[in-house]
């Protein structure tokens, strides 16, 4: 019986590595052995990446109320707890939104949470 390969397997698999490669710099693109360890790579770090983008935003968001909240003489620590007390619950993205495209609906809102929270005591 004649010897056989599994080429068209492998060339397949090779192939289909490589195209995952594209657009990598130099051999990363063109050999299997270095796609195949920044394909890998690369695939570990969008899992990671993917975690990463949503405390990003949240930081941004975070970001933004802050300004927002100082605009509105309150802290962003004194404005979460006024909202917390009076029960409306709005998520940072949301909140983050009307802040900036609604800056009166968003004064009225921590006008309410400046009212709820309470004061720091005065410093002597």
């Amino acid at each position: 019986m004649p010897r056989t390969t599994n080429a068209p397997a492998s060339r397949k698999r090779r192939k289909r590595r490589l195209e995952l490669a594209k657009g990598f710099y130099g051999a990363r693109s063109k050999q299997f052995r270095l796609a195949t360890e920044a394909v890998d790579r690369a695939m570990r770090l969008s899992y990671v990446h993917r975690k990463d983008k949503k405390r990003d935003f949240r930081g941004l968001w975070i970001t933004r109320l802050a300004a927002a909240c100082r605009l509105n003489d309150v802290s962003y620590s004194r404005f979460i707890e006024g909202l917390r007390k009076a029960k409306i619950e709005l998520n940072r993205k949301m909140l983050s939104e009307i802040a900036i495209h609604d800056p009166e609906g968003f004064a009225a809102i921590a006008a309410i949470a400046k009212s709820k929270a309470t004061l720091p005591a005065k410093k002597k």
